[in-house]
């Protein structure tokens, strides 16, 4: 069942149930009273990533604050992707930029690398968090990605799961089209691994090259940049190995 994009939808951490009443954020219950100037009756959007999208009529209001009660479900909480998106932190704002798309784009965990060349060595993982809410309210996705902690690309690669196919973008691939390596995907449990704007080490492309859990792509005949490769890389791996 698609979104219902006409109305505001709030992500909240309460549990949600027919009768429940919500006080909002300070931030959101500005955002309903000042921005909005929602009336007493009118309905918003909840989901907390666990029970659901639900229709809820705003109530009682202070100058500061509106409470909400919870209504009836409009939509059931679906499973979260099976995409493990993993990717090199990059500067604030593109990494603000390849949070959100890699949301919209259907990942259902985010979880940041340490290559050799990452530019940010410790990103803020709340404000990665807070991306990934503000992407699911804007895209209507009721299933919020995860987001882990760093981890060294080696560690990553010692633990993985050699049932699920680990797609890596290969700048120094041999030819431009990445659909014949992804047609012959046949696994299910898919992860992708984007590298920072420096690109990976040769050392870190050979360790890659020889697992054999790793599929190497290529992204074209341009060089892209770490938060344009990122959307084009799940573009055209949910095309054609993903959920499209």
């Amino acid at each position: 069942m698609r979104a219902n994009y006409r109305m505001q939808r709030l992500f909240v951490p309460n549990d949600l149930a027919e009768g429940v009443e919500i006080e909002p954020s300070a931030q959101q219950s500005h955002y309903l009273l000042n921005v909005l100037r929602l009336a007493e009756g009118a309905e918003v959007l909840v989901f907390n990533g666990r029970d659901g999208e639900w229709a809820a009529a705003v109530g009682a209001k202070t100058k500061k604050s509106v409470r909400l009660t919870v209504r009836a479900v409009q939509r059931p909480q679906p499973a979260l992707p099976d995409l493990l998106y993993c990717f090199a932190p990059l500067k604030q704002g593109r990494l603000d930029y390849l949070v959100q798309k890699a949301v919209e784009m259907g990942a259902g965990v985010l979880q940041p690398v340490i290559t050799r060349h990452t530019q940010v060595a410790k990103p803020g993982l709340d404000r990665l968090r807070a991306n990934v809410v503000e992407a699911a309210e804007q895209c209507g996705i009721l299933a919020v990605p995860e987001v882990r902690d760093c981890e060294k690309l080696e560690r990553l690669l010692g633990a993985w799961d050699p049932e699920r196919r680990l797609i890596f973008c290969d700048e120094d691939a041999s030819t431009n089209n990445p659909l014949p390596a992804l047609q012959a995907v046949t696994e299910k449990k898919l992860g992708l691994l984007v590298g920072p704007e420096g690109g990976f080490s040769d050392d870190e492309r050979r360790m890659l090259r020889a697992l054999p859990f790793v599929t190497a792509i290529p992204l074209g005949p341009r060089i892209l940049r770490a938060d344009t490769a990122a959307v084009a890389a799940l573009a055209v791996i949910q095309a054609t190995a993903g959920d499209w």
